[in-house]
């Protein structure tokens, strides 16, 4: 019997069965008890039972539910991929995870990013896109507008931001201001890796892009400052760490209650 794969919709079923129920009246549960689906035309299957439909879980539900889930998205402005900068956003991340969340860190390490030329295209396109094509900065913007909440890294630099944070604050919120704020009442948050001083004035930095694009800004229980030098001795440092933890259950906190409204 030939399988029209039109008149199927897949199920939620364990890895080790390819699940899809008829639309008949009655639906009839089938089992192809093979890893991948083979050709439909000579598929030999076993009927195992007969379902209501409202007794089982619809792909169609799932992925409503996967489309509706929030996300959050950093960008590491390290020029060290996995360092300090990158711990503190994965463990504030990770929080959020548990709340299910959904999250990606975005390293901008060894992107070769410029900062805005001050062309103006982006004004006069409106296209939500920068007009310098010819690297990653259109795929963060992407990423930006799709996210619910934004977290931007970096490491203190001759007390300032990184060239690549900087490069990225540039364009992408040029490119924000140009269609109407895209990240307007998104949640946002800083993230400083620093190795003694100068700290207060990258988070000064990293929340300017935020405040002026109409964001809503997340705290902790103190600075969202690490201390470290070394990759990884940030972790030596509680409180830091701590204060990442919280700004992770606070900005999932936020956004629960936004979504909520």
């Amino acid at each position: 019997m030939p399988f029209n794969t039109a008149d199927y919709s897949p199920l939620i079923f364990p890895k080790e069965a390819n699940c899809f129920i008829r639309n008949f009246r009655t639906p009839i549960l089938v089992f192809f008890l093979t890893e991948t689906l083979p050709v439909f035309s000579n598929l030999d299957y076993t009927i195992v039972t007969t379902l209501k439909t409202a007794q089982l879980p619809r792909y169609r539900d799932y992925k409503r539910q996967e489309e509706d889930a929030m996300k959050v998205v950093a960008f590491n402005g390290s020029a060290r991929k996995g360092g300090n900068t990158a711990k503190l956003l994965n463990t504030a991340l990770e929080e959020m995870s548990l709340q299910g969340i959904d999250t990606e860190l975005v390293e901008l390490s060894g992107q070769p990013i410029s900062g805005c030329i001050a062309c103006y295209q982006c004004f006069k396109n409106k296209n939500k896109r920068c007009a310098v094509e010819k690297d990653i900065i259109n795929d963060c913007i992407e990423k930006m507008i799709a996210a619910d909440g934004i977290l931007l890294g970096s490491p203190t630099y001759f007390a300032d931001v990184s060239a690549g944070m900087k490069a990225l604050i540039e364009r992408c919120g040029m490119v924000s201001r140009a269609n109407g704020d895209l990240y307007k009442r998104k949640a946002g948050a800083g993230v400083v890796a620093v190795r003694r001083a100068g700290a207060y004035q990258v988070f000064n930095s990293l929340n300017a892009f935020f405040l002026i694009g109409q964001m809503i800004v997340v705290g902790s229980s103190y600075w969202n400052i690490g201390i470290g030098r070394e990759p990884g001795e940030v972790a030596n440092d509680e409180e830091g760490m701590k204060t990442m933890r919280d700004l992770g259950r606070n900005m999932a906190w936020l956004l629960q209650k936004i979504k909520a409204d």
